[in-house]
């Protein structure tokens, strides 16, 4: 790390100081055996933020790893939930209550097949449409009214082939270059989600 990184980390620690005001979640299965898989498109883009904003997520708490920076001058806490992804709710909620963050404040960045890799599709609020992360914060928020980035990892190439397969199977090298986009447009969107300008990021990079 130069002297201008570290620079920057020091500026970004002291305006993390206080209450985060914004949660914002990336979905997937922890351990080595799940990294670069469909499923773990969220986990994707919170190391893509952190490596961006010059931070670790590497603290322990809610049943996650996190992190807390200045995202946009905006305080935010990063989380990782290892809870596995059909338990995600567990970490999301522990979070919010600990620091007592509002629903509307909410940001979940998740895997989605209907979407071509690289592709986005954010959603102020909406049902689990069959993802079971989503389901589960759902179930234990009570809500819905939380905001959502969706992560193209694209649909199954076949019929015959099982779902739960399918979303934990690797990218290929030409779909991991479309998801380095997709993670670096899903960073600043996320930069205008926190700033209340969320209809922008939806006309910036929606698909």
């Amino acid at each position: 790390m130069g002297i201008m990184d570290i620079f920057a980390q020091l500026e970004k620690e002291k305006k993390s100081v206080g209450k985060p005001e914004w949660l914002i979640a990336g979905l997937g299965n922890p351990g080595l055996v799940y990294e670069k898989t469909r499923h773990n498109a969220g986990f994707m883009t919170m190391d893509y933020l952190a490596q961006q904003e010059h931070i670790e997520i590497n603290k322990f708490k809610f049943k996650s790893y996190y992190a807390d920076l200045s995202l946009a001058d905006t305080r935010c806490l990063l989380l990782k939930p290892q809870t596995y992804m059909n338990n995600s709710g567990e970490a999301v909620v522990q979070a919010m209550q600990f620091y007592k963050i509002d629903i509307s404040h909410v940001i979940v960045v998740f895997d989605d097949i209907s979407l071509a890799p690289g592709k986005l599709r954010i959603r102020r609020k909406g049902s689990a449409g069959g993802h079971n992360g989503i389901k589960s914060i759902i179930e234990l928020t009570g809500s819905e009214d939380f905001a959502r980035i969706k992560i193209g990892v694209g649909q199954k190439p076949n019929k015959n082939i099982n779902l739960a397969d399918w979303v934990l199977s690797k990218f290929t090298e030409q779909e991991l270059e479309a998801m380095q986009k997709a993670c670096g447009d899903a960073c600043e969107a996320l930069k205008l989600m926190v700033t209340n300008s969320t209809e922008k990021a939806m006309n910036l990079y929606n698909a």
